[in-house]
């Protein structure tokens, strides 16, 4: 089976300027700040993209983002994403491990993942152990 890697994290936040200025000031990251239309969240890049492929330049490193906190517990906790070829076959996998499927972040408690313009299907679950974690078919890159 192919390996499928870790491409992005996610933390929660209280306030998204907080913790956007918080991560700016102590790492460098930039912050870009998305609409209600995105849930609120904030993409942050901690490293230089390639302008071409939109990829980090150098390898092995990944930007991630902030959601905010909201009443579900799953919601208080980062997580991380996984980069994955095939999303149904990846969710039919998660489910036959112990995985339980949680929905998109625009679709909590479906199991359709959430098409996020530009960047690709995405779907949350939760690992054997209970760990929020998200799976991304990123979309195809035109160059």
């Amino acid at each position: 089976m192919k390996m499928n890697p870790v491409v992005h994290f996610e933390m929660p936040y209280e306030d998204k300027d907080r913790i956007a200025d918080f991560y700016e000031k102590s790492f460098g990251w930039q912050a870009k700040m998305m609409g209600p239309e995105m849930g609120n969240y904030v993409v942050v890049m901690t490293n230089e993209l390639d302008e071409k492929t939109k990829f980090p330049k150098k390898p092995g490193m990944i930007n991630g983002g902030f959601f905010e906190k909201t009443d579900d517990p799953r919601s208080k906790y980062p997580s991380v994403v996984i980069a994955v070829d095939d999303i149904k076959g990846a969710m039919e996998r998660v489910k036959k491990s112990g995985g339980k499927l949680l929905g998109g972040g625009q679709k909590p408690g479906t199991e359709e993942p959430d098409d996020i313009p530009g960047v690709g299907l995405y779907m949350s679950f939760a690992d054997s152990e209970g760990n929020r974690v998200g799976m991304l078919q990123p979309a195809p890159m035109n160059m």
